[in-house]
């Protein structure tokens, strides 16, 4: 017997209930308009990097002071946001939090499609992207070795290495989703799509033993990732010397706003896509609401942040310190720092407090957005530091151009088109694990346990 849920055609089984929207040959307006949109948005990134490799970085508004510029922005924004699929996964499955079950599959997902994002930039930056595996330490006849002491360097391996892992346990969650969906399909080709995608699984005693040992496995390895990557990410900054860079709370500083922005996205986009798919007895507002309190914890942690930037400037007495601080306030690009202030400070935490504003579609959007775009000036506002340097003779200015713009928002575009196709093509949330969270009495409880029900 299925597990039953209620929808708008009665009772169905948990299966039909998620795998009709995957096997389902039409689709709402909401999902075409968003694949629309995204799939515009990447031509506008195709027309841009093929204009970089034509022209070279220079299109870009980097100069001698700004040598990084919005490429290293959205590098670490989009690496930002990829960290809540890993910490639902990962570490609320070590922890027993099943909650995670509708939000981890898509969640998961984000991780990747935003990890992808993010590794284009610094390919980009580089100037000549087609030499990038020179990067990895690999024997050649001409000497070129990885300097290790670049934070460069690190990026790479811990970048890979993040989404190499993400990739997998991803996958391996996925397997007994497409054996389902296989068994569900409706026409040839998706029976041998999903077939061949589900690895031959038959659900028998020996698959589920087998999968729940490395799904635990990649859990454990993945939860180390949620710390490691974006503290290595931070090292670009801390290991410097420059002024407001060289600070040892920036790897904490880092994970807690990561972790911040990734719970932002993921509950961004999964309020309109469960109302687009009648996906609220899966997706709830209690869902919501936990959501809301984890933004609200790290929203605090990344706040202490900021003022412990201001307040260790001060009070340390360095000149060069309190300099940079003041320009970030008041200089020219004080507007960005005060925006910062604004939309990722003042505006989510007022709100956030209210569980009847944690549980509302038009608040929690408004408030995510704003996250969104103040973790964003986060970046900027770091990096933009540089515009300033030890000596007037140095001092410049930054400003993005039209080509600046086209790759951020191609990104974006990239981001929309592959969670859009992977809304339509694969299930977006466990159909296997949902099966759990039901009493045995209705059917539930009769698949694997995923460290629930272990002995």
């Amino acid at each position: 017997m299925h597990p039953l849920v209620l929808n708008k055609h009665g009772l169905v089984s948990i299966g039909d209930a998620i795998g009709g929207v995957v096997l389902n040959t039409k689709h709402p307006r909401g999902w075409w308009l968003g694949f629309l949109a995204g799939l515009a948005m990447l031509q506008i990134l195709a027309v841009s990097v093929a204009w970089l490799f034509y022209m070279g970085v220079g299109v870009w508004g980097i100069n001698v002071p700004v040598a990084w510029g919005f490429a290293i922005v959205n590098f670490v924004w989009w690496i930002g946001i990829g960290h809540a699929g890993t910490l639902i996964s990962a570490v609320l499955l070590l922890m027993h939090q099943k909650w995670r079950t509708s939000i981890n599959r898509f969640s998961e997902a984000m991780t990747i499609f935003a990890v992808m994002c993010a590794g284009l930039f610094p390919l980009l930056h580089m100037g000549r992207p087609w030499f990038f595996y020179w990067l990895y330490p690999f024997p050649n006849v001409a000497g070129v070795w990885p300097q290790f002491r670049s934070p460069l360097t690190w990026d790479v391996f811990a970048v890979t290495t993040y989404f190499t892992v993400s990739l997998v346990f991803w996958y391996i969650g996925l397997i007994p989703d497409l054996a389902s969906l296989r068994d569900q399909a409706r026409t040839r080709w998706q029976r041998l799509l999903y077939g061949v995608l589900a690895l031959g699984w038959r659900g028998s005693a020996i698959h589920w033993r087998r999968y729940e040992k490395v799904y635990l496995i990649l859990g454990g390895i993945s939860t180390p990732l949620v710390l490691s990557v974006h503290t290595v990410v931070s090292f670009d900054f801390a290991v410097s010397i420059v002024p407001l860079w060289h600070a040892t709370i920036f790897p904490p500083f880092f994970v807690a706003g990561a972790i911040y922005s990734g719970f932002a996205m993921v509950v961004a986009i999964a309020l309109p896509v469960r109302r687009w798919y009648k996906l609220e007895d899966f997706f709830t507002d209690h869902h919501v609401d936990i959501m809301g309190k984890v933004m609200l914890a790290t929203g605090f942690l990344v706040t202490y942040g900021y003022f412990s930037e201001a307040w260790m400037a001060w009070y340390g007495h360095t000149l060069y310190e309190w300099g940079t601080t003041m320009e970030r306030m008041f200089g020219p690009y004080g507007w960005s720092y005060w925006a910062l202030i604004i939309t990722n400070c003042a505006f989510p935490l007022t709100f956030l407090w209210s569980k009847r504003i944690r549980r509302s579609f038009f608040w929690m959007e408004m408030i995510c957005i704003s996250v969104l775009i103040g973790m964003w000036f986060e970046r900027y506002v770091i990096v933009i530091t540089l515009a300033r340097e030890y000596i007037p003779a140095q001092w410049g200015r930054y400003a993005p151009t039209i080509w600046d713009y086209g790759t951020m928002i191609g990104s974006m575009g990239l981001f929309l088109t592959l969670f859009f196709l992977f809304l339509r093509y694969l299930p977006m949330i466990s159909i296997t694990e949902m099966r759990e969270l039901l009493p045995r009495k209705q059917g539930g409880g009769g698949g694997h346990s995923i460290m629930e029900n272990a002995p």
